[in-house]
């Protein structure tokens, strides 16, 4: 519990193919190396999205409300853009 006395909501970890399936749930289609390629670094160290790796199973997790978020603000930040011209 928060000090306020609510609980905060438990984090939901998908793995790629979860992440994938959340996504087209949402009308973002990848196939599976679309997904991969957002998941890997780049030659720089970093991810398109904020992939980590679980350290039980060594595989690649991102939290699902995370995700969402991230393409909420993007369709957001494009609705701003396009009022403003």
């Amino acid at each position: 519990m928060t000090m306020s006395g609510t609980r905060l909501p438990q984090p939901c970890y998908l793995d790629l193919t979860q992440a994938r399936e959340v996504l087209a749930e949402m009308g973002v289609e990848l196939n599976e190396r679309q997904m991969k390629r957002a998941a890997d670094k780049d030659a720089h160290g970093r991810r398109k999205l904020p992939f980590f790796v679980d350290p039980i199973e060594g595989r690649l997790k991102i939290e699902k409300g995370t995700l969402v978020k991230i393409y909420r603000e993007l369709q957001i930040e494009a609705e701003n853009k396009y009022r403003r011209n």
